[in-house]
């Protein structure tokens, strides 16, 4: 496969898939004033959190593809500088919806270490 479309695809399709949870929610804050609204905010707080695991569980899908790739081309997991412009591309989407860079950059760092765990998972499965 030529890595040099492979990466902005996977990088197209991981944008794609976060885009689609940030679009389906309102950008404006909703008005909390009965218990009702209470509710039915908390229920809509679970599903966005159900649509986050499905969002990560795919990204991790890829990633284990990727893995695989890796190992079978005998490139390391830990690519910096990619990592570096996934950070970075995050940090500038997450401003837009405001969100810190401190939060982003751990809540990207853990997601990073599940990554590497399951790319280093699927070099030993080969």
């Amino acid at each position: 496969m030529n890595t040099t479309i492979f990466k902005p695809l996977l990088a197209g399709i991981i944008i794609c898939l976060f885009c689609s949870v940030v679009q389906a929610q309102s950008k404006s804050a909703p008005v909390v004033k009965t218990p009702q609204d209470l509710a039915i905010n908390r229920a809509k707080i679970d599903s966005l959190d159900d649509q986050l695991m499905k969002i990560l569980g795919e990204r991790e899908r890829i990633v284990q593809a990727i893995g695989v790739y890796k190992a079978k081309n005998h490139i390391p997991p830990l690519q910096e500088a990619r990592f570096r412009q996934v950070v970075e591309k995050s940090i500038e989407a997450g401003k837009k919806e405001g969100l810190s860079a401190e939060f982003i950059t751990e809540l990207m760092n853990a997601i990073h270490k599940e990554s590497l765990r399951i790319e280093n998972d699927s070099a030993v499965k080969q």
